[in-house]
């Protein structure tokens, strides 16, 4: 009789011993939504997002490169570029034509061979008004927005511009024959030295300002009588310095080119930077803590604060914002069977920049341009700007 039993028995043991298994799972799923942190409040996590945008990580490096120049060194961060750079068959170390404002120090400056680029672990000697240039530049890097309404003087432009196109990169642009219509502005700005010799139908012919980084610009002043105007001599360009190292840069292309180029390269006002710079971290720490659920803390951790910085074609709109009654943006943006450039092979974008927290702004900016931070505090009416994809 008590064999029958074990069966039904064991069935039913082995259900309690699942409920009561399963039991504490159940009771914080019931409980979990008592338990969970409440949604940060909206107000007071854009107060934080502001405030940390605010913050510059990469000035203390920055300011040592800068003291490290003043003082006859290389700047520490620039020592194993330097070393490269002399290896570097292309750049020519020995310019004897050229009059360029950095010598070796404790050698006769008359007859001493000029240096594109000064050696590695040696003393530099800048020439006064580069001394000058350098410490008016670190000074100004502060934030006035104000600057954005007052670039039409600060670029010595003689009124604001009727209407401006600003060329980007991207491999979209070889999806429309946009040509004409970007030739059309009165003013059209290009980036980073981007070929437009066969693919005028697509980007059109005409430059009026090129805009490079200070990084690019390092490449092509390797080559003598600096490589950079790939638009025509009278082309102005304009840059932005990434490090205080490339201010060598600046002073060796000017010095080289001065025979062949009608408009000098100029360094953006470091205002401007700031204010850039400011914005473009905005949009990266809400898109962190949107995508991560992280705090808003941890952006330093997923991001070089250092080495973070906004794209050359991010300054390109702002400044076209800033002096152009109205924008027209062409080649920004990315899609899956586009190259990332329109002119070269490269796959992948750069990990020191976001370019994602740069498309929320460019929408917000063409959408509802109040409600981008810092730039409601410019005092400048935002122009209309539109983005052809």
């Amino acid at each position: 009789m008590k064999r029958p039993l074990r069966g039904p028995f064991a069935a039913l043991l082995l259900v309690v011993l699942c409920g009561a298994a399963s039991f504490p799972s159940a009771l914080r799923r019931a409980v979990a939504p008592a338990l969970a942190p409440p949604p940060p409040d909206p107000a007071r996590l854009n107060a934080t997002l502001l405030r940390l945008a605010a913050a510059d990580g990469s000035e203390p490096s920055l300011r040592r490169d800068v003291d490290d120049l003043l003082e006859g060194r290389l700047p520490a961060s620039g020592r194993a570029r330097a070393r490269a750079w002399r290896r570097d068959r292309l750049h020519p170390l020995h310019l004897r034509h050229h009059q360029f404002p950095v010598h070796r120090r404790g050698h006769d400056h008359d007859h001493a061979d000029s240096l594109l680029h000064p050696l590695p672990r040696e003393e530099i000697l800048l020439d006064p008004s580069l001394r000058r240039a350098l410490r008016s530049w670190h000074r100004l890097r502060r934030y006035d927005p104000a600057v954005l309404r007052d670039l039409p003087a600060v670029l010595a432009l003689p009124a604001r511009i009727p209407s401006c196109a600003v060329v980007g990169n991207s491999g979209i642009l070889l999806r429309h024959a946009h040509g004409a219509l970007i030739d059309s502005h009165h003013a059209v700005f290009r980036l980073n030295n981007a070929r437009i010799v066969g693919y005028t139908a697509h980007v059109g012919a005409k430059t009026n300002l090129s805009f490079i980084n200070s990084n690019i610009l390092h490449l092509c002043a390797r080559r003598p009588g600096c490589f950079c105007h790939p638009y025509g001599s009278g082309v102005p360009v304009l840059l932005y310095i990434c490090q205080a190292a490339h201010f060598l840069d600046v002073a060796a292309c000017n010095a080289s080119s001065l025979a062949t180029h009608d408009a000098p390269i100029s360094v953006t006002d470091p205002r401007l930077d700031v204010l850039c710079a400011r914005i473009v971290k905005y949009y990266s720490l809400r898109r962190f803590v949107a995508e991560t659920g992280r705090a808003v803390e941890e952006w330093n951790s997923a991001h070089d604060a250092a080495l973070f910085h906004y794209s050359s074609g991010m300054q390109a709109i702002m400044v076209a914002v800033g002096v152009c009654d109205r924008v027209s943006v062409f080649g920004f943006g990315k899609v899956a069977d586009a190259k990332h450039h329109y002119h070269s092979n490269q796959k992948n974008e750069l990990d020191l920049h976001d370019y994602e927290a740069e498309y929320a702004f460019y929408r917000d900016l063409a959408e509802r341009p109040q409600v981008v931070p810092f730039l409601k505090d410019t005092g400048l009416a935002v122009p209309p700007v539109v983005f052809y994809h």
